[in-house]
């Protein structure tokens, strides 16, 4: 078997899992062992020709700790508190290299002290993320993007004198490693409304960042008490997790894996237990509309990558282009189904954060991330589906995306069935506003989860995130900021 067939296999395991349990039990109530059919897909995963077997074993060793641990504490998560699930691992990997390299602890302790030497860049992105300044932005981007949390990162250490690798290993533990649930400006904009000075809340701000890097673990458990997190205990999972995962890591170590890539891999892959298999992935799912979106896509996804592999993949990167470019082309494709271009969506979803801005000055800091996933999908769909002549004419990498699956699907084809049956021309569209909000199966994370560690296991000494590539964001249609993002100058 080739190394591609390998990583279709598995990134469709690991999607099909998911949606078969979410067809299965939407509509009732989330257990943590739901989740297992997901476990079993990622012990199948194994490292082929080329791969570097430690860093399979970061996914999968994660994956298996996160649901053990989390089966031992409690029997369900509550939906408030789902989506942290996946923060809980990078904050305890970088403790164990604390603990394994000293060296790596005092680049990470000259970081902290530069982070209180930048209070004029952090007082200032803390200022325009308050404001809306950039429009709506990932604070959270696994790249670059103005107002996220790895531009700042990256405008601290681009100037910092300390080991290159160290460096992209800081800068990738607080974009993809999700090191926290902390994103920049939360505690700048809470000081504030709560009625401290804006030189005041710059202070707190500084304060929050500099913990989420020197003490992890107790700066998550700390952010979690704060938001009311009461599932089960945080804390004591972090540590049981630091336990299991401690050998793996020194694995990892020991075998050259790139720091970057160790406090990433862990991370993004577990969030399918107890957040895309979960109680509010249920609850939404229980919409027939909605879950034939999600269905149709998966379909339009496998069948994209099996012409991939007729035609030949000629690395492994156009494996994950081909998988997210093939779901984004059938959002696109459903959208326009319902009389809906991207601009109109993204006009739309501009407009309405200037105005949520306004309304909810104390907004969380991450509300608007998924929406931006969101558009940038669409955005890229849009121009798949292009004529050739100005976009790609249908195909990613040269493979043609098979949109069948959408024309094909029962529920999608008679939107009638689902609303006032003469005026039925926004039922789609609604499921999509709906998804808008939790695209992780279009976009889709378990698949990206699978495929990435696969790349990296192939290059494990070079980091995989973030990603130094322009985004082309969607937003930047409407608002230019291009000026504002630092990718071309990463570290």
């Amino acid at each position: 078997m080739s190394v591609y067939q390998k990583m279709v296999d598995e990134a469709l395991a690991a999607q099909k899992a998911d949606l078969t349990v979410i067809k299965a039990k939407r509509g009732t109530n989330f257990r943590i062992e739901d989740a297992r059919p997901y476990v079993d897909a990622v012990n199948g995963m194994t490292a082929g020709t080329g791969q570097s077997a430690e860093v399979i074993a970061l996914h999968v060793d994660s994956v298996n700790a996160h649901y053990e641990i989390l089966h031992e504490l409690t029997d369900t998560v509550r939906p408030e508190d789902d989506p942290f699930v996946e923060h809980y691992q990078t904050p305890a990997i970088l403790e164990i290299l604390y603990e394994l390299d000293p060296g790596f602890r005092t680049s990470m302790e000259k970081f902290i002290a530069a982070i209180g030497e930048n209070e004029a860049l952090i007082g200032k992105e803390a200022v325009r993320r308050y404001g809306g300044f950039y429009g709506p932005t990932c604070v959270v981007d696994f790249a670059f993007v103005p107002g996220s949390t790895s531009n700042v990162v990256n405008s601290i250490l681009s100037k910092l004198d300390i080991d290159k690798d160290h460096k992209k290993a800081i800068l990738a533990s607080k974009s993809w490693g999700m090191n926290t649930s902390y994103g920049i400006g939360a505690a700048f904009a809470a000081a504030l409304e709560n009625g401290k000075t804006a030189a005041e809340a710059v202070r707190e701000e500084i304060a929050t960042l500099q913990g989420v890097y020197d003490t992890p673990i107790a700066a998550q458990t700390k952010l979690m008490n704060e938001l009311g997190h009461s599932s089960f205990d945080v804390n004591k999972y972090m540590n049981m997790y630091k336990d299991r995962m401690r050998a793996t890591v020194k694995k990892a170590v020991d075998a050259g894996v790139h720091y970057g890539n160790i406090v990433t891999v862990p991370a993004y892959c577990v969030g399918d237990v107890a957040h895309h298999i979960s109680q509010s992935m249920y609850n939404m799912a229980k919409d027939d509309v909605t879950m034939a979106i999600m269905e149709a896509t998966t379909e339009v996804m496998e069948n994209t990558l099996k012409r991939g592999l007729d035609k030949g993949y000629q690395n492994a990167f156009e494996v994950l282009s081909v998988a997210t470019g093939s779901t984004a082309s059938a959002v696109a494709y459903i959208l326009e189904k319902d009389g809906f271009t991207v601009p109109m969506v993204v006009d739309l979803l501009t407009k309405r954060y200037s105005n949520y801005v306004q309304m909810y000055p104390n907004r969380g800091a991450a509300a608007e991330l998924h929406n931006c996933d969101f558009m940038d999908m669409i955005h890229r769909g849009a121009k798949i589906n292009e004529i050739a002549a100005i976009g790609e004419g249908g195909k990613v990498r040269g493979v043609e995306v098979d949109l069948s699956p959408v024309d094909n699907n029962e529920i999608i084809g008679n939107p009638q069935r689902y609303t006032y049956p003469g005026c039925a021309i926004t039922v789609r569209f609604s499921s999509l506003m709906r998804l808008a909000d939790f695209p992780c199966l279009l976009t889709s994370e378990p698949v990206t989860a699978t495929l990435m560690t696969n790349v990296i296991a192939l290059n494990p000494q070079v980091p995989g995130a973030p990603a130094r590539v322009c985004k082309d964001c969607a937003v930047c249609t409407l608002t230019k900021r291009h000026d504002y993002c630092n990718w071309d100058s990463a570290v």
